[in-house]
């Protein structure tokens, strides 16, 4: 798949599976009420529609957001983010485990440790990841990116990013 023609745009547009943000969410877009949630899996908002036919007992995805044991992502020496394989059981990934709704995620057990990431389409020759100024991860569209820019540049932000780091702050 081509470059979005945007400057830039959510990470979103890379993933190779819809996501869910609830378990309403998940019953609207498929029809079906979501599985039971399991407090000692890791929460994930996405399913692999085809894992359960695989004659592999693991899924390998290629690309993922690369993160810590703390789900904070990674980044290598240049400030851009990182990616890395995905490895799965058959199973989980074949299946969501979106925690319910309750008073925070704090109370409901098993859900404050890390999404499970999704996995997403190799990136085009034209597109970057990057974290943008409030510090979300976005695509870059190399081509248009550049005609873009106003007020702050890449420099400018990465001037911001050693004061912050400097501070203490990032």
């Amino acid at each position: 798949m081509p470059a979005l023609p945007y400057p830039n745009y959510s990470i979103t547009n890379l993933y190779l599976f819809p996501t869910y943000a609830t378990r309403e969410d998940y019953q609207k877009a498929t029809g079906q009420e979501p599985p039971p949630w399991n407090p000692y899996r890791q929460p994930k908002c996405w399913f692999d529609p085809n894992a359960r036919q695989s004659t592999s007992r693991r899924m390998v995805y290629e690309y993922a957001l690369a993160t810590n044991d703390n789900g904070v992502p990674l980044f290598d020496s240049q400030g851009r983010p990182q990616l890395d394989a995905l490895v799965l059981d058959r199973e989980e990934a074949a299946t969501v485990n979106i925690p319910p709704r309750g008073y925070g995620m704090t109370n409901v057990p098993g859900a404050d440790v890390p999404e499970v990431p999704a996995p997403m389409r190799a990136l085009e020759p034209n597109e970057e990841l990057f974290r943008d100024f409030a510090g979300i991860i976005m695509v870059k569209n190399t081509d248009l990116y550049p005609k873009s820019e106003a007020g702050f540049g890449d420099d400018d932000r990465g001037l911001l990013r050693k004061i912050a780091e400097k501070l203490g702050v990032t």
